[in-house]
């Protein structure tokens, strides 16, 4: 009935210009909202950039004046989705006490939970949030878009409401990733050094102001230590849906422009493209672009695990194809790393085992790492802990999964909950021991008497096993459990470097990636298999992005590859296996040395395959996705302009 009585609504739209291409939104030819001045500026014209961002150190003229090389060059990224297989989905309920209940898919129930209780205007206590389990995130799970309706409309029912998009709907309603155009001028010395970077870098923020542009500029010179620089970054309105993060945000944009000069650089001096990075490489003491000194970082660490991997010297053979070429490219990325609010609470179960419960939903594994932390420190096996993401009732107030920052604080907490609960474990021993605490020891997953101490007659002699303490936990206090909170800061910054090899084929502009390795400093490596999972994951998204992956409009502004047929992810028939090497330099602000992993993979792959094409093709490509067409145009242009370098510029 309701779809019928919206088919006899007449609705007559007045269709304004649209704007979907950057530089022409940049330009301001066609204004897109009257009222917007940049940075608010009241005295100002007005503008479709929202806002800025300058990032400024030495001598600019200078630094240009000290090098042998200039190289100026800009680069185009288009706007892509997360592409996560499950669309958006939840459950609504409003209970008879007038308390919503809300089952939902994200990376973060609290902020689901806060977010919905805004749009609505009520009180965030008046909402239960359930977290399901995620068919992937990505950063496109972090906010709301269908909850305040499911809410509203239980509310107006008086019964459960579930709701849940269509991909059409995924794609043309939810935040995609952001575009991008870069201009990067860099100076070199013949030895290798970056004596310079100035930088203007433009990013899409949607139809509506706050974007995400901060995160690409404090990303584009984060792997090196460069003395000069001048870094412009301007948050740009676009009639396109309002963009949102994508597994570090923005990053793979910066590095497709530096990591691309700085492979041209080497080629230029004639230094190995590794060696070049390694000569400007950032590390403990380098004081960043956006802010902060380096601590203990692995910069250094991924370049020589890249240089040292069978991959890099292995070689590249004849394809026996007189069409199809082969190349290598490698290409460095950072990302930041976030901390933030995490919970643990611990229970000892009657047979023993324990029950971990935290707040931070699982994007990637998360649960299995924070097991083993507990299991570590109490010294038992990993199947003995029952871990869990409670309700946003049942525990304090967690951060989002996002950033890489969830096996960072959630293990921060459980460490300190850990400490909390061998203190009562000894305590509760030393009753049925009948000696002081400190007579008591904690090894090997059991409470013992320390060397030395002996029990009275009456006491047991052994050790007390968990089982043995649930047992008589009624008799000597109670329940057993601990709980910890933290808010968790110093995630440490993560970096990576990829190589990878391509085929080309000259005629048709096709382009496979036959070997692929990812070198990533992981901090230190709770559970190896994930963590490869994780580093593996971002390399083939990054590789999507880099060949296939965009959103196309046409000229009347409207969508025309909402789904996954025209919307072309790589699938495991368009990939080789990905190597990995774990890269391990300890996060010193974390017990275990911890740092995100989850990012950085997506980093370098746009960068690592436009040099792989390069090296193949004797082609530059400055602008992603890298389809078969532009390939084609590309090694055309190249070969009427009798060189390399001359395609895809334009100017914001």
């Amino acid at each position: 009935v309701a779809e019928e009585a919206i088919g006899l609504i007449g609705v007559d739209y007045e269709v304004l210009p649209h704007v979907t291409d950057i530089v022409a939104a940049a330009r301001g030819e066609t204004i897109i909202d009257p009222e917007l001045r940049t940075d608010g500026d009241p005295e100002a014209k007005a503008s479709n950039i929202c806002d800025t961002d300058t990032m400024r150190r030495g001598d600019l003229d200078a630094g240009f004046a000290a090098a042998d090389s200039v190289l100026e060059y800009e680069f185009d990224a288009g706007t892509i989705h997360q592409g996560y297989i499950e669309p958006h989905a939840c459950v609504a309920r409003r209970n008879e006490d007038g308390h919503t209940s809300l089952w939902v898919s994200s990376q973060g129930h609290f902020a689901i939970r806060e977010a919905a209780a805004a749009v609505l205007g009520i009180g965030s206590s008046d909402i239960t949030v359930t977290p399901a389990e995620i068919g992937g995130g990505f950063g496109g799970k972090t906010t709301v878009y269908l909850e305040p309706l499911a809410i509203r409309l239980a509310e107006k029912t008086g019964r459960p409401v579930k709701m849940v998009m269509t991909r059409d709907e995924v794609f043309r309603a939810t935040g995609p990733a952001p575009g991008s155009h870069i201009r990067l001028k860099m100076g070199a010395t013949k030895d290798g050094r970056i004596t310079a970077v100035d930088a203007e870098m433009w990013y899409e923020t949607g139809a509506f102001p706050g974007g995400l542009m901060p995160l690409g500029t404090m990303s584009l010179t984060a792997c090196y230590d460069i003395e000069n620089y001048l870094i412009r970054g301007y948050n740009v309105l676009v009639n396109k849906p309002k963009m949102h993060a994508y597994r570090a945000p923005l990053s793979p944009n910066a590095a497709h422009a530096i990591e691309t000069i700085i492979d041209e650089f080497a080629e230029q001096f004639g230094i190995d493209p590794l060696e070049m990075r390694l000569k400007n490489a950032a590390k403990k003491g380098t004081v960043a672009a956006y802010g902060p000194t380096y601590n203990e970082i692995g910069m250094v660490e991924s370049v020589d695990a890249a240089s040292d991997h069978p991959h890099y010297t292995a070689p590249l053979t004849d394809t026996g194809q007189s069409n199809v070429v082969r190349g290598r490219g490698v290409a460095s990325g950072f990302w930041m790393n976030i901390g933030g609010n995490a919970t643990a609470n611990i229970s000892v179960l009657p047979d023993g085992r324990l029950s971990l419960v935290t707040g931070r939903p699982d994007v990637g594994g998360s649960r299995a790492a924070q097991a083993m932390v507990l299991a570590e420190e109490l010294g038992i096996a990993a199947e003995q802990v029952h871990p869990s993401v409670a309700d946003s009732d049942s525990v304090g107030i967690n951060g989002t999964s996002e950033g890489s920052s969830t096996a960072y604080c959630a293990t921060m907490a459980i460490y300190e909950a850990a400490q909390k609960l061998l203190a009562t474990l000894r305590e509760r021993a030393a009753m049925v021991y009948d000696v002081e605490p400190d007579q008591v020891e904690w090894r090997d997953g059991a409470a013992h008497l320390a060397n030395g101490v002996t029990a009275p007659t009456d006491a047991p002699a052994g050790p007390l096993s968990l089982s043995d303490l649930a047992d008589s936990a009624t008799q000597t206090g109670g329940p057993i459990t601990a709980e910890a909170a933290v808010n968790a800061q110093n995630a440490g910054q993560t970096f990576g470097t990829h190589i990878c090899d391509v085929e080309v084929d000259m005629e048709t502009g096709k382009i496979d990636v036959t070997r692929y390795t990812v070198c990533q400093d992981a901090g230190r490596a709770l559970h190896k298999a994930y963590v490869e999972g994780q580093m593996q994951g971002g390399a083939v998204q990054g590789i999507g992005w880099a060949l296939n992956e965009a959103y196309h409009y046409n000229h009347e502004g409207v969508l025309e590859n909402a789904g996954f047929l025209d919307y072309r992810m790589p699938v495991a028939l368009d990939l080789p296996m990905i190597d990995t090497q774990i890269v391990e330099v300890p996060n010193p602000k974390h017990p275990y040395g911890v740092r995100g992993v989850g990012e950085n993979g997506i980093a370098a792959p746009l960068a690592a395959i436009a040099n792989a094409i390069y090296h193949a093709t004797g082609t530059r490509l400055r602008e992603v996705p890298m389809t078969p067409s532009r390939v084609v145009a590309a090694i055309q242009a190249d070969r009427v302009a009798g060189s390399s370098g001359a395609n895809g510029a334009r100017t914001a």
